[in-house]
């Protein structure tokens, strides 16, 4: 059975981590398929949004700490730069959005996993855990870039020291995430909101990602000029022309991204 599940409808691909039975916890056969199904989904211009969930009951557990037994510096480097690093830069280079559907537990890991997802969402029972001062390492996959931004460095470091749980419906309201349902709304609702960007002006949005990648490292004066020159882009494109058709029609414009 494939470690990752890549199916497409309507403009969304949806990448399904699967190992259910270790909670979706990584190792290298699911890191290398997550990189395969990223590149295809980045690769298929049909592909106009990413939806990111987990099988089972949870979303990541993170490492699969039985591939890591014992592990030397050189294992380390090897498993950060390939199975992760790998993974992270490739959902932020994604021009295209990526929604992050925690369905269950997300640590170590897997919590930073989705925390590099341009939308999060979850499902009132999921829960973000930093859980690697438990084993005596430090955040990875972006933990330490991703967390701080989101939450301020206080919150952040409170949070990867003790490895504290924080709930969905805590996660919205700190501003880790961005949306919690209820079980029986998670899967209607987070879909409906990957239908809806699918439908939307993709290469507009893929430029707001890559404006957003480079905001906290920009001066105000180099970000004017970014926005400048992408906003030439937008306007360049076929979804601007449309947008506009449809506005002074007063119709609903129909976008094909480009």
């Amino acid at each position: 059975m494939s470690t990752v599940l890549l199916n497409k409808e309507n403009g969304v691909a949806f990448v399904t981590l699967n190992r259910p039975e270790t909670y979706n916890s990584f190792n290298k056969d699911m890191a290398f398929a997550l990189r395969d199904a990223l590149d295809d989904c980045a690769a298929d211009d049909n592909v106009r949004c990413v939806y990111l969930t987990g099988a089972g009951k949870g979303f990541c557990s993170g490492q699969d700490l039985a591939e890591a037994t014992n592990p030397t510096p050189e294992d380390f480097e090897r498993l950060v730069r390939e199975h992760y690093n790998a993974n992270i830069l490739r959902i932020r280079n994604m021009p295209k959005p990526v929604i992050a559907a925690v369905n269950g537990v997300a640590a170590g890991a897997g919590a930073n996993l989705a925390l590099a997802c341009d939308i999060v969402v979850a499902t009132a029972g999921a829960s973000f855990i930093q859980a690697f001062s438990k084993i005596g390492l430090i955040p990875d996959s972006g933990g330490t870039f991703f967390l701080p931004r989101l939450v301020g460095m206080q919150r952040a470091a409170a949070l990867m020291m003790t490895a504290e749980k924080v709930m969905a419906p805590e996660a919205v309201a700190m501003g880790m995430i961005f949306k919690s349902y209820s079980p029986e709304e998670f899967e209607t609702e987070s879909k409906k909101m990957a239908f809806n960007l699918a439908q939307m002006p993709t290469k507009g949005l893929g430029l707001t990602k890559k404006l957003l990648n480079v905001s906290f490292e920009n001066s105000l004066e180099s970000q004017l000029e970014q926005e400048k020159q992408h906003q030439m882009s937008a306007g360049d494109s076929h979804d601007f022309k449309e947008g506009v058709q449809a506005f002074l029609e007063k119709r609903k414009p129909v976008f094909t991204g480009k």
